[in-house]
């Protein structure tokens, strides 16, 4: 089993953000983390499992994600997320592309999803964050381009 831990943050929201994942597979373990200039932090929470399951390089194996956020957990979970795809995401539903682009990594894959309460006595989530903040202070900032692009075109985030 791939073991996955995640976590996103954000300096306001929206402000800078970033992500934090911690990959981990038999005696290996790898970690991964970006900043973004302008996002929010449930962008910043998905990007970081979208980004763990696209280093996965044997799709065979099950997955454990391992996140502090509700928002992503219960999507997954709790059957929210297909219910958003077959309504277009009606309502004022955000993150459209993250969640596309998380749905299509998903297929195919077996993937379970528990949430951990975060800054609270978990070493590897503890470990995420300060991956996710030290990415959103960092002076190399990406654009997530999902979130300005839809702000200048007036979309709601």
């Amino acid at each position: 089993m791939i073991t996955i831990y995640t976590d996103g943050s954000s300096r306001g929201n929206p402000g800078p953000g970033g992500y934090g994942v911690i990959m981990m597979y038999k005696e290996l373990r790898k970690e991964l983390a970006q900043g973004f200039r302008l996002t929010t932090n449930n962008r910043m929470e998905l990007m970081a499992v979208i980004i763990g399951l696209k280093a996965i390089k044997n799709k065979e194996l099950p997955v454990c994600v391992y996140s502090d956020s509700q928002y992503v957990v219960n999507a997954v979970e709790k059957g929210w997320l297909l219910n958003w795809i077959k309504t277009d995401f009606k309502g004022g539903k955000k993150n459209r592309d993250l969640w596309m682009e998380y749905h299509k990594l998903s297929r195919g894959l077996k993937i379970k999803f528990i949430w951990v309460r975060g800054h609270a006595d978990n070493l590897f989530n503890n470990r995420c964050d300060e991956l996710a903040t030290t990415a959103a202070d960092s002076s190399e900032l990406l654009v997530d381009e999902g979130y300005e692009q839809a702000n200048e075109n007036g979309a709601l985030f």
